[in-house]
């Protein structure tokens, strides 16, 4: 997972970031996930990863300014794709409402050719606001809201 979303697009963008900026423009689309807005039980290192991949991409968006090239960090809430039977998480409450990938990827699409630093998406009403004020919420009492949220079987509770 390190290497799949570290390594992987850390090493795509060295290879075409300096053509981008002699080009004079070009877009980056890094795929992150709102799991880096918080840190994850039962999925550590998933968010962990995750908000490397935000951290970074925001900080390249900043360095690159005025290059004519942008990058934006895509981070969608849960998705109706392979990964969560993958991980065992079917059953649970984090992906008993996943939406559909096709719309998330088109407005992620939209949002990088805008030059977005993040687009966040793809989340139920009441998931939207709580993903903004994660940073806020008290440490232990989040820790325990996703641990609850991706417990198997939590989706019946």
């Amino acid at each position: 997972m390190i290497e799949v979303n570290i390594l992987a697009p850390t090493r795509l963008c060295k290879l075409f970031l300096p053509d981008f900026i002699k080009r004079g423009h070009g877009k980056v689309l890094n795929v992150s996930s709102t799991a880096a807005t918080m840190p994850g039980p039962l999925q550590a290192v998933y968010y962990a990863t995750k908000s490397y991949v935000t951290s970074w991409s925001n900080a390249l968006w900043r360095e690159l300014k005025g290059t004519g090239v942008t990058v934006t960090a895509l981070m969608p809430g849960a998705m109706k794709t392979g990964f969560a039977n993958a991980g065992g998480l079917s059953d649970t409450k984090l992906f008993a409402n996943a939406v559909d990938p096709y719309k998330v990827a088109q407005d992620g699409y939209n949002g990088m050719m805008k030059g977005k630093l993040n687009v966040t998406l793809g989340l139920p009403g009441w998931q939207t606001p709580m993903i903004k004020l994660a940073p806020l919420f008290h440490k232990k009492a989040m820790l325990n809201f996703v641990y609850d949220q991706q417990i198997a079987g939590s989706a019946k509770k």
